[in-house]
């Protein structure tokens, strides 16, 4: 059977132009894949297309919107990830369009579906009192308690998302007077994070301990499971739940649940109340946009209090005569029955 256009486009998509025309990451490449197997499996179970019968003319405005909808309603997808999803297909499109310019309109008619709006989330982040009693937490009279305070530590402390943690090598850690961890972010954008003294002496104590300076290459990653693997996103959360479920027997400081991107919220907020710029914040995290960089600043109720108490005078009177002195009252008061 020949092949669809479908089929040809897509695979020219993910395989040449997103990794060597765009130059994205490969978790770009992991999450665009992911949704077109998504959107394979809805034509397939759902509208009863088979693979080989999917083609550019069947995947309509209306068609998309429909399994748009399938995601939220069916398979329970936040907003979010529909926002997601619906991104791939946009790229997916505008690339086509530009090589079969015949149908333009059909393609552009996709290009046009909206983003979903969704109602702005609070940023969650846990107190420096919080990060403190989580750090605690690991036993460090063990090998693994080690790794595992270390971990925590530099995620904390170098703002990275998880897949930037779990992709730092041995290499990229450099422990020299100005300590700075390498990070690799979303489209391969490189920078450089310095980290503090004590997540530094951490590093160097569990580089010496697992002899990763001399046994394992330059490439190796910084951080491995019990099977000598890269950590995964889910591993790491998992390391997280661990102490957090221990850290909440001693305090109620602790929400319920702890993910690792909270870790970097986290860090955010505490150099946003230390008083540092946002364009030093913004370069840190490493956005792109210092848009993205003010939620944290709209996020901040302490620091707006503050900087309305600051601003205005104090026009309420919190102070209240003693009434215990006033026999009228004392008398009707004690005649209630």
């Amino acid at each position: 059977m020949k092949p669809t256009d479908f089929a040809k486009y897509l695979t020219e998509f993910l395989s040449v132009y997103l990794p060597t025309q765009k130059n994205v990451s490969k978790n770009t490449i992991y999450s665009y894949r992911d949704t077109f197997k998504l959107l394979i499996n809805y034509c397939r179970n759902v509208q009863n297309i088979p693979i080989e019968r999917i083609t550019l003319n069947v995947l309509s405005g209306k068609f998309l919107s429909d399994f748009l909808q399938w995601l939220e309603t069916d398979r329970k997808c936040r907003i979010s990830t529909r926002n997601q999803r619906l991104a791939a297909l946009h790229s997916f499109f505008r690339y086509v369009q530009s090589e079969e310019p015949t149908g333009l309109f059909h393609f552009q008619k996709i290009i046009a579906i909206p983003i979903k709006r969704q109602r702005k989330t609070i940023i969650e982040y846990l107190t420096p009192e919080s990060i403190k009693l989580l750090l605690e937490q690991p036993n460090k009279y063990t090998k693994k308690g080690r790794r595992d305070v270390t971990l925590m530590s530099v995620l904390y402390d170098s703002g990275a998302r998880v897949q930037e943690l779990i992709d730092i090598r041995v290499c990229d850690v450099i422990l020299q007077k100005t300590a700075v961890i390498i990070l690799t972010g979303k489209g391969n954008k490189v920078r450089r994070v310095p980290i503090m003294k004590n997540t530094a002496f951490l590093l160097q104590n569990y580089i010496l301990e697992n002899n990763l300076n001399k046994i394992c290459k330059n490439e190796d990653p910084l951080f491995i499971n019990n099977q000598h693997h890269k950590l995964t996103k889910e591993g790491v959360a998992f390391i997280i739940s661990k102490y957090v479920a221990s850290a909440r027997k001693i305090s109620n400081l602790i929400p319920p649940k702890v993910t690792p991107h909270m870790f970097r919220h986290s860090k955010a907020m505490h150099l946003l109340q230390a008083g540092i710029n946002l364009i030093y914040i913004r370069d840190f995290l490493g956005h792109v946009d210092l848009k993205t960089t003010e939620i944290y600043a709209r996020s901040d109720t302490e620091a707006q209090r503050r900087a309305i108490e600051n601003m205005y005078p104090n026009l309420v009177d919190s102070s209240l005569p003693d009434w215990s002195k006033d026999q009228t009252l004392l008398s009707w008061l004690s005649e209630l029955k």
